[in-house]
């Protein structure tokens, strides 16, 4: 597929009669679902793109809302309400003890309930679920902007009720369709739950945002056997560069001698295995392996294995890492090695370029597209490339190795392109 002008933007070929686009809405609606359920927990890239809108929506100049689903029904906030629950979000006030209603409610961690306590407190309105179309169309203008930006809440109730403001119009950002093309790497029973989301926003959505021209690209494939594809945009994920914090390392780390890192959750979409099997053909010269990220699923012999790596193993599993630790871990790195086998844009390839750190990925095109000619590029199953680029890296003085002139992409192109549209 060609790549948009400037590989940014492109409206697809495909295309609903919807309501028709509006430049300028009265307001917008952001869901903060995912960011409510995933208090206290260490932020995906899925929650950090959630985190990125909250921050640019609730400190501009349109008014915006809040919309959340909670186990009791559903809760809408004003614009103060908004931005003092993304001040609780990221540190900046705390949250409250969490009330009675919040402890009923197993399943949650005492963050969790924390920010249930508070989105309740700070929410405007309030209403079983069978009330949300009269309560969004109590307090929203006329034309307001629906955006739903973290794959949660994509429900026929939401997108009805949404619809019943008159001349709603619905945004979706969509991260990938990764689940439904590969559904071998998934949690059993996710499949069919993701793919009747993403049935749901071609249904209803008058806009997708993509993060990458091959997330289009893929997602409108899968989407052209259920029905034409809502009208889509592509802006590149922006990046808020994490100051490295070397203080807020466990003992131990970084270690004193070369090593190479790869973040992300031990799943097997990932490809841990073809780094262990690496690791294990090098034996004891091998340089130390930092695997960054918490356990997943599917991925019991990767488990296993490194279940029974020894106190002097040249593998190291690390995790519950702060943000600015993970951050001197990758900076002072030989690279960064990402095996992925599939991605929807691959974060962390790009924050490692961005301290300088390089990168050894997948050979695959949303990798090329957002990393273009900065990375170093293998097939995701070719073992001995592997072997044979760690070998010869691990010889080089660090110093030689790093990336020097990679430009990101920013939150403010994103915004000028996503909020044109929605």
């Amino acid at each position: 597929m060609r790549r948009p002008k400037h590989g940014l933007t492109r409206e697809s070929g495909l295309k609903l009669d919807r309501t028709p686009h509006n430049p300028t809405p009265p307001a917008r609606l952001l869901d903060v679902t995912r960011l409510l359920r995933r208090a206290g927990r260490v932020w995906t890239g899925v929650d950090r793109v959630e985190l990125a809108y909250l921050a640019e929506l609730s400190a501009g100049p349109l008014p915006v809302w809040g919309l959340a689903r909670t186990p009791f029904g559903y809760v809408l906030l004003d614009q103060d309400g908004l931005a003092g629950f993304h001040q609780r979000l990221i540190g900046s006030a705390e949250f409250s003890s969490p009330d009675m209603l919040s402890r009923l409610h197993r399943g949650m961690g005492d963050t969790a309930r924390r920010a249930l306590t508070d989105i309740r407190k700070l929410a405007v309105a309030r209403c079983i679920p069978r009330g949300l179309p009269q309560m969004l169309t109590r307090h929203l203008p006329v034309g307001t902007a629906y955006l739903n930006t973290g794959h949660s809440n994509l429900s026929e109730r939401v997108f009805k009720a949404v619809r019943a403001v008159p001349q709603a119009r619905i945004s979706v950002f969509v991260h990938d369709v990764i689940p439904i093309e590969f559904p071998q790497f998934q949690r059993e029973g996710t499949v069919g739950v993701f793919e009747q989301k993403m049935r749901r926003v071609q249904q209803h959505a008058d806009l997708i945002i993509y993060n990458s021209a091959d997330t289009q690209m893929r997602t409108e494939r899968v989407m052209s056997d259920w029905g034409p594809a809502p009208q889509g945009i592509v802006a590149h994920l922006g990046i808020v560069p994490q100051s490295p914090d070397r203080s807020a390392l466990p003992e131990g780390l970084p270690p004193e001698t070369p090593y190479f890192i790869t973040v992300g959750t031990i799943e097997p979409r990932k490809n841990h295995a073809l780094l262990l099997d690496v690791w294990e053909r090098l034996g004891p010269d091998a340089p130390m392996l930092l695997i960054c990220g918490s356990r997943g699923w599917n991925n019991e012999a990767v488990f296993k294995r490194l279940d029974a790596l020894g106190a002097d193993a040249r593998v190291l599993e690390v995790s519950g890492l702060s943000d600015g630790a993970l951050s001197a871990l990758i900076e002072g790195a030989h690279a960064l090695l990402f095996p992925s086998r599939a991605e929807g844009f691959g974060l962390p390839a790009v924050e490692a370029l961005v301290l300088g750190t390089p990168v050894l990925c997948s050979n695959m095109a949303t990798f090329r597209e957002i990393l273009a000619d900065k990375a170093n590029y293998v097939d995701d199953s070719a073992t001995k490339l592997w072997e044979e680029c760690i070998v010869d890296w691990s010889k080089k003085a660090r110093i030689t190795l790093r990336v020097r002139d990679f430009e990101a992409p920013t939150w403010v192109a994103h915004f000028k392109i996503a909020l044109s549209f929605t």
